[in-house]
């Protein structure tokens, strides 16, 4: 089968209007409409868009030919004719057959939310496995919509919208895409395969790791830049971190952990994307602590808390240990210190302030490290002599008689979620009265 090639002009600027409706299930729904259309303005212009205009429309419902009310497809129309608009891009997901509406009464390239973030990821993906990780959300996204998206997908088009699969490989045939996406499926078991290696590797090396995770442009790259010195990409947009990167980072005491950047999260990510992400993400389930770092100074703080949140219980990680960080503090108003109220564990601080970070590098010890103990196990007991490598750092052992004496400093969650009721001893009567 002969396969079409779409050529993609990427010096073409898209000139948009953006689109929001506001339905009475948005409003139940308790979100901020306002901050949602906001965001989108700040996804727009990480896609390279120029925004030119925005409308929104109040409605108890979607319409179902043309998502907004006939009435508003016209003034979008005009307004399109008088700005030169080249594209429209709605707050919500569109159906296919609502796109292909569009696009015939707006002459209008149309996008909406979702295929615009699968766009800017498609733009910043770099490594094979996030480049396949995006193709197969963008896909498995087009899929059901081949009925749309004509005016995307022309061979003249480019900009947003075209990136990936719409360039080279997108054909309007299903049964292709269908055996496109099963390829890639099976590359990303294989790197699933190879990161389970990974991390099995280093659990029994007894490597502790450390998550970053929050909301996007929350400076998660920039803390991690910070405390290990590493050279990664920083800049104040969305998405500056697609491929997750880890780096070595020494705490106050020496002790050694492994603290690792992943991807922001963003309000109505898109599922297939946290589908496809799940292999890189799956770093998280195995961090022994997850830094939650927040944008303090942002207005929507406590919404984006709740995002972070509801994707880390979707991920299957919601109740693993946390440490919330409110970061940008210089940024922030008087009334930031409140955010500390409540008796919740975090901190307040600035990713370029050296005493903040030694705060934070202290706390980090405190959460991870537990006391020292000492253990006294029989020789032939392996098991508990595994365990106590597992548990912790083992600062000393000693050999006498049929006992094994260790010194260990505890790592507090493998010590709590060990199974075992590893206690320290200080007699064979002892070992043997526990059995």
């Amino acid at each position: 089968m002969a396969t079409t090639t779409y050529e993609t002009r990427h010096d073409i600027q898209d000139r948009a209007i953006l689109v929001s409706l506001i339905t009475d299930e948005i409003k139940r729904g308790g979100s901020d409409p306002e901050h949602s259309l906001d965001e989108l303005v700040s996804l727009a212009e990480t896609a390279g868009v120029e925004v030119l205009s925005a409308i929104t429309q109040n409605r108890e419902t979607p319409d179902s030919r043309w998502f907004i009310g006939k009435g508003k497809v016209e003034e979008l129309r005009a307004a399109a004719e008088e700005l030169g608009a080249t594209t429209a891009i709605f707050d919500q997901e569109l159906s296919g057959a609502q796109v292909r509406n569009l696009e015939e009464a707006l002459d209008l390239k149309i996008i909406d939310r979702t295929q615009l973030i699968l766009d800017i990821f498609a733009g910043r993906a770099k490594t094979r496995e996030g480049i396949i990780q995006v193709e197969l959300a963008q896909l498995s996204y087009l899929l059901p919509r081949l009925v749309g998206h004509g005016k995307n997908l022309s061979r003249l088009g480019g900009g947003i919208g075209t990136r990936g699969p719409g360039e080279t490989k997108l054909e309007t045939d299903r049964r292709h895409i269908r055996d496109r996406i099963s390829d890639l499926k099976r590359q990303l078991e294989e790197v699933v395969r190879h990161r389970k290696l990974h991390r099995e590797r280093r659990k029994k090396s007894g490597v502790t790791q450390v998550a970053l995770v929050g909301y996007t442009n929350a400076g998660k790259s920039t803390l991690l830049r910070e405390l290990t010195a590493a050279d990664v990409y920083v800049e104040n947009q969305l998405f500056a971190t697609l491929d997750p990167t880890s780096r070595n980072w020494e705490l106050p005491s020496g002790k050694e952990v492994v603290l690792t950047d992943t991807v922001g999260f963003i309000q109505n990510l898109p599922h297939d994307l946290v589908a496809a992400f799940r292999a890189t993400l799956e770093e998280v389930n195995e961090a022994d602590l997850i830094l939650h770092v927040i944008d303090s100074s942002s207005p929507m703080r406590e919404e984006q808390i709740t995002v972070v949140g509801d994707i880390l219980t979707q991920l299957g990680a919601g109740d693993k240990p946390q440490l919330m960080v409110y970061n940008k503090k210089d940024l922030c108003s008087s009334d930031c210190r409140e955010l500390l109220a409540g008796g919740k564990e975090a901190l307040l601080i600035s990713a370029y302030d050296k005493e903040d970070l030694d705060r934070l590098s202290n706390a980090v010890q405190d959460k991870l490290i537990g006391d020292t103990k000492s253990f006294a196990i029989p020789a032939e007991r392996g098991d508990l002599i595994a365990l106590a490598y597992r548990c912790g750092e083992v600062l000393h052992q000693e050999a006498e008689e049929d006992l094994v004496r260790l010194t260990v400093q505890l790592n507090k969650h493998e010590f709590e979620v060990s199974g075992y009721k590893l206690e320290p001893f200080t007699s064979m009567d002892e070992l043997r009265s526990e059995g």
